[in-house]
């Protein structure tokens, strides 16, 4: 049977056996009127007062977006968000938008456009995170470690995080607190709550929050400067908006994440000899950093000394000349990627998570972005013809093979029943 995958801008479909267990989240429709949901959740939150009475006659406000690694349909929730807030009296010369970029690279001007949209980018001051700065607020400490946030998020009267709630292969779920620490954290900050030690743990894995090391170092950062109001979204694979959650945190997000464990989580018979899985298509696929994710997901089904196939378009390669790739061109093997232990540093903690995952199957990457000497310098396995990858993958399996197919990559929970 054929099988459409999520791959970059376009897609992809596969051939694939017809006893394959193809494994996607509960597919829901999109609200009738997005922008009126996201209208009447800011005037009727989930607890607590409508974004109106927060908002008082001199304040300054900053909203927080997600940036260009996540489907987050900004283009959707800015509008009515900044419509309310000017209703209220704060308009584009007080509301500033902070784009909650973590670690990650900035947004050119056109893609900063496409991401909120020109007639926002042109009425609204737009700043985009840097974690290395040295500009960042100390707020309180972690475990020890200082948590510095961004001064432009610190110094506003009030604070709006919006974000898109997905499950995380570390982290638990997006979305809520991430907005802040990691999105808006300087690089100290976010190197303790990745550290190898965090990673390492079995509770930081897809849909754990309570107990989970990373999520409670993050959770606890976010609760020293939290947020006035968080505005969580769910979304179907078109991108459009099922669900929408405002209130204080943490009860806005916890309901979030459970909406999403209902759809998103599906019991299937595995294990699994291959298992094809992808990296949700763009922007969650646009370079093989983000792709470990796909891998991740794969890794839950997958029989130990498996094969995962990964499709992901990987548009802005590794990217190259980040630590990511530094980090891959120096290891050996899988095993120098999978550290559970030591200094942390920029990246380390997508590699060990590929490292891990190397160690218990081999991993097959097709894509468009990446050259074939590029993807083996990866410590991965070319699979430039997907399907005669697929068909080789299961041969050298024997004729008893059993696949699973992950049409979305990590935006499904597969778990072994």
């Amino acid at each position: 049977m054929r099988v459409a995958l999520a791959y970059g801008q376009r897609g992809l479909v596969a051939q694939v056996p017809d006893d394959s267990v193809v494994v996607a989240p509960t597919e829901l429709d999109g609200l009738v009127d997005e922008g009126t949901a996201v209208l009447e959740a800011l005037r009727s939150p989930m607890a607590g007062p409508p974004l109106a009475d927060l908002v008082g006659r001199r304040d300054q406000v900053a909203v927080v977006f997600p940036d260009i690694t996540r489907p987050m349909p900004n283009r959707t929730v800015l509008p009515p968000l900044l419509a309310e807030l000017e209703r209220a009296g704060a308009g584009p010369d007080r509301v500033s938008l902070l784009c909650a970029t973590g670690t990650h690279r900035s947004a050119t001007e056109d893609e900063l456009a496409e991401l909120v949209g020109p007639g926002v980018l042109a009425r609204y001051r737009v700043h985009q995170h840097r974690a290395d700065d040295g500009r960042h607020v100390m707020v309180g400490r972690v475990d020890g470690t200082p948590v510095l946030l961004d001064p432009r998020y610190v110094d506003a009267e009030v604070r709006i995080v919006t974000g898109f709630v997905e499950p995380h292969f570390f982290a638990g779920f997006s979305g809520g607190p991430k907005g802040v620490c990691p999105g808006l954290a300087a690089t100290e900050t976010t190197l303790e709550a990745h550290s190898p030690a965090r990673i390492a743990d079995e509770r930081a894995t897809w849909a754990v929050t309570e107990g989970n090391p990373v999520h409670d170092f993050v959770r606890a950062a976010t609760a020293l400067d939290p947020p006035t109001l968080s505005l969580d979204v769910a979304i179907n694979s078109r991108r459009q908006i099922t669900a929408v959650y405002c209130g204080p945190l943490p009860t806005a997000h916890e309901a979030a994440c459970a909406f999403v464990a209902r759809t998103a989580v599906q019991r299937v018979p595995g294990p699994f000899d291959v298992v094809l899985s992808t990296n949700g298509g763009h922007p969650l696929d646009r370079n093989l950093y983000q792709a470990v994710k796909g891998m991740a997901a794969a890794e839950r089904v997958v029989a130990d000394g498996g094969t995962i196939i990964i499709a992901a378009a990987c548009g802005d390669g590794i990217p190259d000349g980040g630590a990511f790739a530094r980090i891959l061109a120096e290891a050996h093997g899988p095993g120098d990627l999978a550290v559970t232990a030591g200094p942390s540093e920029v990246d380390r903690w997508q590699a060990q998570v590929m490292g891990r995952v190397l160690g218990r199957a081999e991993v097959w990457l097709h894509t468009d972005g990446l050259s074939e000497d590029a993807v083996r310098a990866a410590h991965l396995r070319p699979a430039p013809a997907l399907d005669a990858a697929l068909a080789e993958a299961l041969d050298a399996r024997g004729p008893r093979a059993r696949c699973c197919v992950l049409p979305q990559g990590p935006l499904t929970i597969a778990d072994i029943a």
